[in-house]
């Protein structure tokens, strides 16, 4: 019995300690959030605010400077758009874990090919952050949404790659049965 209880006590220890953690990270990245996304389009490279392609994902409503980007790149603003939008669902403590893991690692270094700072470095820890971050209010993450939690003051994003990124995110935690 005492056995059992000092068990409970451990997990809940780490439990409590998980979650500061987790309210840390998301206070701190909702101060020091991305202003600007830097898209890339092949050899195209476009900087767009996020407020702008925060108010396409949510109205679809374009601004000349995305409209053109997106023609010029000729990508489809609607298939943009979807993948912004769409909600991968998470329990976010789960999520940090497992992002903290060296198997996250691994996927986080692969999805930074996509997503990244500006200087290349750090790039795995803005992504987790902004990921566990985006999850925390509705236990879902939408790339607009890890794109407005992102810590540092521009991301840069592979454009033409936007449909693979996400599905290369949901693809890892649909591997995880109980995420």
């Amino acid at each position: 019995m005492l056995g059992k209880i000092k068990q409970t006590l451990a997990y809940l220890s780490r439990f409590s300690i998980i979650s500061f953690l987790i309210t840390v990270i998301y206070s701190f990245t909702q101060v020091n959030a991305a202003e600007s996304v830097i898209l890339k389009y092949g050899f195209l490279r476009e900087s767009i605010s996020v407020t702008e392609l925060s108010t396409f994902a949510k109205t679809g409503e374009m601004s000349s400077s995305l409209d053109a980007h997106l023609d010029l790149a000729n990508q489809n603003p609607e298939t943009v758009r979807n993948v912004l939008t769409q909600e991968i669902s998470v329990n976010p403590i789960l999520l940090s874990q497992i992002l903290n893991s060296p198997w996250g690692e691994i996927l986080l270094d692969r999805v930074t090919e996509f997503i990244r700072t500006p200087s290349g470095r750090a790039s795995r820890e803005s992504l987790r952050g902004a990921l566990v971050t985006s999850a925390l209010p509705d236990k879902n993450i939408r790339l607009i949404e890890v794109l407005e939690n992102y810590p540092t003051a521009q991301v840069h994003v592979e454009g033409d790659r936007l449909v693979e990124i996400y599905s290369r995110i949901q693809k890892a935690l649909e591997q995880i049965p109980f995420i």
